[in-house]
């Protein structure tokens, strides 16, 4: 999506978002070398998704599936690197930014223990029982670095409105069912999973995983709400920081692309 069709889409869904939704709830290692990312042209982001231009629905995510399937695998322990360089934070490139809690820590800080930082399946991995196999366990577009006790308190929860404060992570919330993310993020988690829904059929060896208007998805290759996480798409546009974290995993380890971050305006064409 060129800037100002992105920039017009933005403000288009931020409107509509506003009548949608309630009111927003108020080491000493060296760093891992920084990666210079440029951004794609327009017309080389066109030329990539040429086969989907002019569809909807069905036809549509068909066509996305053809053309994001075909993509590099890295394993889980390649994973940690590769956070290190999709998830910087751009005013300090020896730090990653936790999704969640939005806090800047050392890349190196990584691992099990409180306040480390560790790798977050936002499409959780038992939804589809796929692990931390190579492929959906270890895609990029869905998994961020968090805080351990913060991923802890989301678990393997649908996402959805409601809960109570989490209170190392001010503006995420969580109940017995699901998880909400601050608001700074919304659109960034409905835009990873809507992009394992498409590109997951049931290839690969893996479950189909699709999108409903459910929680309590348990084991079952299904992720939830789907209106909710509509509307925290448009409540909460891509960004510099996912169109960078979009474009360093297509230059430099999967070389496919969420075309949600690029194309916005497909997620109403499709669900």
């Amino acid at each position: 999506m060129t800037s100002l069709r992105l920039a017009r889409w933005s403000a288009g869904a931020a409107a509509a978002a506003l009548l949608l939704l309630p009111a927003p709830a108020s080491g000493a290692q060296p760093a891992a070398d920084s990666i210079s990312v440029s951004s794609a042209s327009d017309a080389d982001v066109e030329a990539y998704y040429a086969t989907a231009e002019g569809k909807s629905g069905t036809a549509l995510k068909s066509a996305l599936h053809d053309i994001i399937k075909n993509q590099s695998k890295i394993s889980y322990s390649q994973v940690w690197d590769a956070l290190r360089n999709t998830d910087e934070d751009p005013n300090n490139s020896a730090n990653v930014v936790l999704l969640y809690t939005g806090r800047s820590q050392s890349k190196w800080t990584n691992g099990g223990g409180v306040n480390d930082w560790n790798r977050e399946h936002v499409w959780a991995k038992s939804h589809g029982d796929f692990g931390t196999s190579t492929g959906p366990g270890t895609d990029l577009h869905h998994l961020r670095p968090t805080d351990v006790s913060v991923n802890g308190a989301r678990g393997n929860k649908d996402f959805d409105l409601g809960g109570s404060s989490i209170g190392e992570a001010p503006g995420n919330y969580t109940d017995a069912d699901s998880f909400e993310p601050r608001n700074a993020v919304k659109g960034d988690v409905a835009r990873m999973l809507l992009y394992m829904a498409v590109r997951y059929e049931g290839g690969d060896g893996f479950a189909d995983l699709e999108m409903n208007n459910q929680v309590n998805n348990g084991s079952a290759a299904f992720h939830g709400k789907i209106s909710v996480l509509k509307q925290w798409h448009l409540q909460d546009p891509p960004d510099d920081f996912e169109q960078r974290r979009n474009q360093v995993i297509f230059d430099v380890y999967q070389h496919n692309r969420n075309p949600f971050i690029d194309h916005p305006e497909w997620v109403s064409e499709i669900w």
